[in-house]
């Protein structure tokens, strides 16, 4: 886990709020992610957490409340702004162009190439090649970062379902973020491979990436995380350490369905 935190965080939001017709699937939520830190979000069933994920990162828009993300609100901007801000997520179900390589997918991730401009390719041909190369080799690194550099040749539809969680935050990790978020990347994992990415998270952790991760496997939030959120039924229930958090009863009797 991280020790060198920052006292103000890198991402904080408050009384967020979303419905679906009836349903209140977020209440008022709030949540702080200190900079350089391992952060949890943990919850039951139907909680509320990818639905307060996709706040964060605007993919929906909240009824109300404040997402302020590097000292900067963003709940207005849209989601590819986001992103280019340095807040970048991924997905319960890892999402990868099937009939591309793995390495093609890594370099979609790129932002603001100077060969998607038709101009440029036409009278900076060799900034275009220069860029290309250094965008190549710092896939290839980032594929041998995640343990996929064998695989760079292949299509990426042929991977298993945590070898695409690893191409999914290997393509995060090409737009240089500030935060990524983790939405279950232990979930249809084999437990060799997920001790793989926990090790990696710890890893890009140390190195300075700050994390918010969603995960319904304890044993991962646990030996991660520097501070848990609890969700239930929408609304925050406690936020502690990973110790504090797993003697709560509140958390023990709404989560783990004991008292």
């Amino acid at each position: 886990m991280a020790n060198n935190l920052s006292a103000t965080p890198l991402l904080a939001a408050s009384g967020v709020c979303k419905s679906f017709g009836g349903i209140q699937a977020v209440n008022n939520a709030e949540i702080q992610v200190t900079q350089g830190s391992i952060t949890g979000l943990i919850g039951p069933n139907g909680a509320g957490k990818t639905t307060l994920f996709n706040l964060l990162s605007n993919f929906i828009r909240p009824d109300k409340g404040k997402v302020v993300f590097d000292g900067e609100p963003i709940h207005h901007l849209q989601s590819h702004k986001i992103a280019q801000q340095g807040l970048v997520r991924t997905f319960q179900v890892a999402r990868a162009l099937s009939r591309l390589s793995v390495l093609e997918n890594m370099l979609l991730a790129a932002q603001k190439q100077t060969g998607e401009k038709f101009w440029a390719v036409q009278l900076q041909p060799h900034v275009v090649a220069r860029e290309e190369k250094e965008l190549r080799d710092k896939a290839m690194f980032l594929l041998e970062s995640v343990g996929l550099a064998h695989k760079a040749q292949d299509y990426a539809g042929g991977l298993s379902g945590g070898q695409r969680k690893l191409l999914e935050i290997g393509r995060a990790l090409m737009t240089d973020p500030k935060l990524i978020l983790l939405d279950e990347p232990a979930a249809g994992v084999n437990p060799t491979l997920i001790r793989e990415i926990c090790d990696r998270i710890v890893a890009w952790n140390k190195d300075g990436m700050t994390f918010l991760i969603i995960e319904h496997n304890m044993d991962v939030i646990m030996s991660l995380c520097d501070r848990v959120w609890v969700l239930a039924e929408g609304q925050n229930l406690a936020v502690g350490s990973p110790e504090e958090i797993q003697t709560n009863s509140q958390v023990l009797e709404a989560y783990l369905g004991t008292s």
